[in-house]
């Protein structure tokens, strides 16, 4: 980017989360996320120091930090005011910093050879894979539940969103190709903030939170079919809806799950190696896929928050009485060496000291981050595909990529607030026996049918 030509009018709005708000430029495929400035080079560090060796460097884009004109940053701000979410607008983008993050837009990777099908993106925000078995769990209804599914009910009864989502996160993460086709198709069906699919990196399917607009999935079908037509329906024109999003669902699950090679896709420079199917006597995710270490990065939360939060008491105590001791224990980093061996040399017992409980909140945050984390997939049609592939009863064939983003460190500071959430939902769960509130609206009835979710049998395996 040449910064003294930087012009608003290049820039688009592509989304927002809490702390930060995502523009893409519209030629060169770019993202630029504001932040401040101190704050900015922490999200770097912690993603190319600490999560990237724990997740794997061939899947993280830490990206680089740039200055920005003023005057570029105010007129940005003024552009992409409207196309804001209106709940949103509360929170002002910050015109002073001048500073934001440059990463490349997974949802539109760079092709050696365009094709004339624009390449297709799925968003998949997975959350927490596993139950807890810590001590410390003061709810039994906690090891039976999985803390997505609770939530759900939390957010319905609090107006966040009009309906449940069916989609459990330990579907995803069983390892059972069954189960993990069962959760996109939940996934798709309700999407809220944790599904998304873009074509040519324009979001083209995904929910808004608040929202009454209902889902078209017509829309979606009808982006979709172009990708997978083929043989006779590609000559007939004809292919069912049902038969178009299986193929798609089945290709998101190749591309995240199967055992492949590593597709050219720049700048998404990954490999990925993952289950094959549920063998004879196979349990869980194998330990070379993507899902697998993102999972073992989520338990290394060993605690739970109800554990967990009289640690960080001791911390905060300590700090109270030595505030310089914050810069020592890397409270608010810097992440670097010095912190990935706090983490990966905590003691196994609790011992009592300060160091012990420094360790276990960081190895907390970094859990966090990973129970936070989104998935993103790009699938381009293959451009060595011949005309006689296209005429044929073969599947189509996509090159792909696979990435890991949002992974900001979760704040020191925050952890009283996940111990109130975490209470409050799982009073929320009992009190309402797992009951939806009346006047919230039943899950959808989906685009499956109900034989067909009677054809899929959940197997579980122990933990």
């Amino acid at each position: 980017m040449e910064l003294d030509k930087m012009d608003e009018n290049d820039w688009k709005y592509h989304g927002e989360g809490n702390k930060s708000l995502v523009v893409s430029h519209v030629q060169v495929s770019q993202l630029e996320d504001s932040e401040n400035p101190p704050q900015i080079q922490n999200i770097v560090d912690f993603s190319s120091n600490v999560m990237s060796s724990l997740l794997g460097e061939k899947f993280i884009h830490s990206g680089e930090v740039v200055k920005l004109p003023l005057e570029f940053v105010r007129q940005l701000s003024i552009k992409v005011q409207h196309q804001r979410p209106a709940w949103r607008c509360d929170k002002v983008m910050d015109i002073y910093s001048g500073c934001a993050l440059c990463l490349p837009n997974l949802t539109c990777p760079a092709l050696h050879q365009p094709t004339h099908t624009p390449p297709l993106c799925i968003e998949i925000k997975p959350k927490c894979g596993f139950l807890p078995s810590s001590k410390h769990v003061s709810k039994d209804i906690k090891t039976k539940v999985c803390r997505f599914c609770m939530h759900q009910h939390y957010k319905v009864a609090n107006g966040k969103w009009k309906s449940r989502s069916l989609y459990c996160p330990l579907d995803l993460f069983s390892g059972n190709r069954q189960r993990m086709h069962f959760a996109i198709r939940h996934l798709i069906e309700e999407p809220q903030n944790n599904f998304k699919i873009f074509k040519g990196g324009q979001c083209i399917y995904s929910s808004k939170e608040g929202s009454d607009d209902s889902l078209d999935l017509n829309s979606l079908l009808h982006h979709l079919r172009p990708y997978f037509m083929y043989g006779n329906n590609r000559i007939n024109s004809h292919m069912t809806g049902k038969a178009v999003l299986n193929d798609f669902i089945q290709n998101s699950d190749l591309k995240l799950f199967d055992e492949t090679r590593n597709d050219d896709l720049p700048p998404l420079n990954t490999c990925l190696s993952v289950c094959p199917c549920v063998c004879a006597g196979s349990q869980g995710l194998p330990s070379d896929t993507v899902l697998f270490r993102i999972l073992q990065t989520q338990m290394l939360d060993t605690l739970d928050i109800e554990g967990l939060h009289p640690l960080y008491r001791r911390v905060e105590q300590h700090l109270q009485d030595f505030p310089k001791e914050r810069t020592h224990h890397q409270i608010d980093g810097p992440y670097n060496e010095a912190f990935m061996e706090k983490l990966q040399k905590c003691p196994t017992d609790d011992d009592g000291s300060v160091e012990y409980a420094v360790a276990k909140v960081h190895q907390y945050r970094v859990a966090m981050t990973a129970k936070d984390c989104s998935i993103m997939v790009a699938l381009v049609l293959s451009s060595q595909r011949r005309l006689r592939d296209f005429l044929s009863s073969r599947p189509p064939a996509f090159s792909y990529s696979v990435s890991i983003l949002d992974l900001d460190p979760k704040p020191f500071d925050s952890i009283p607030r996940q111990l109130r959430l975490d209470q409050r939902i799982v009073s929320c769960y009992l009190r309402t026996g797992g009951a939806l509130p009346k006047g919230s609206l039943p899950p959808l009835p989906g685009i499956f049918t109900a034989a067909e979710r009677e054809d899929c049998t959940l197997l579980f395996h122990p933990v």
